[in-house]
């Protein structure tokens, strides 16, 4: 299918800031494949960079730092796979939704990870906020570095703006059977992210849309970085559209938007910034 296609990215010197927002529209939209793939340089990097960049950042406007000391709690564990929870002293947005897996439910978790033992390494592989329904997800490290990291978050569901673009999630819940996460959506609807594939490649997750969901808001969204060329966490769009025999090709912050079967952001240049970091892929978009 052909979805709708926004860039409502704007300019910005801060690293820390997501100045990157595309989103994704069509209401009949009720899954889709969402992908992070190795960058093209993966095999050229001798070291990673990875460090916070708090150089021409002014955050007075952003939630004021409380000290304390963060809780940890490990809601489910075998020897193959665990979710842990983090709870903050303080966060931009209520923590406010509840997180279930099997008969267990925890309150007040700011953000969840979902580690995987891998080649007798523990690897965190996906990471999501409950309270902005923000989401990260990475392919297992190549041997050289043996490490890699976060860059691009997205969001599934009925995105609003709320002081900043969220995804407003009633409840979350996790089967570690079927390796899923399901959700459910204030504004209305239900959503499920299943692990497909993972390999030292890509991160292959298929993404479910179900119920009631609002038709005039965007189904998912992409959220990025972009400061230069070499100061990023993606620089580059591109994007098939149906029945062009190519794929349209743009700086990120130049593209207009348009439609596409098929959306592509990363990197063709090595960043200073989460060098390593994935390039996002959504396809296969479906009824």
């Amino acid at each position: 299918m052909t979805v709708k296609v926004q860039n409502l990215s704007e300019p910005e010197v801060c690293a820390e800031k997501d100045n990157i927002d595309i989103r994704f529209s069509n209401p009949d939209v009720r899954r889709f494949k969402i992908q992070a793939i190795q960058p093209s340089y993966i095999g050229m990097l001798r070291e990673d960079r990875y460090l916070p960049d708090w150089t021409a950042c002014d955050m007075t406007g952003d939630p004021a730092f409380v000290s304390g000391k963060p809780r940890q709690v490990t809601l489910w564990e075998t020897p193959s796979m665990w979710v842990v929870g983090h709870v903050f002293p303080a966060f931009w947005r209520p923590a406010t939704v509840p997180v279930k897996i099997g008969d267990r439910v925890e309150h007040g978790l700011h953000l969840i990870q979902l580690w995987m033992r891998v080649n007798e390494r523990s690897e965190e592989m996906l990471v999501v906020y409950p309270p902005d329904g923000y989401w990260r997800m990475r392919p297992l490290p190549p041997k050289h570095l043996g490490w890699t990291a976060y860059g691009s978050s997205f969001m599934v569901g009925p995105v609003t703006m709320e002081g900043r673009p969220v995804v407003a999630l009633r409840e979350i819940a996790f089967d570690p059977e079927e390796k899923k996460f399901t959700f459910t959506f204030r504004d209305g609807g239900e959503g499920g992210l299943r692990i497909v594939h993972l390999d030292a490649d890509r991160f292959v997750i298929e993404a479910t849309l179900a119920g009631d969901l609002p038709r005039d808001k965007p189904f998912a969204a992409l959220r990025s970085m972009y400061i230069t060329e070499t100061n990023n966490d993606a620089a580059r769009v591109a994007w098939r559209e149906a029945k062009n025999p190519r794929w349209g090709e743009e700086h990120i912050l130049d593209y207009k938007g348009g439609e596409a079967t098929e959306f592509w952001a990363g990197r063709h240049v090595a960043s200073r910034h989460n060098t390593s970091a994935p390039d996002m892929v959504f396809s296969r978009f479906e009824k």
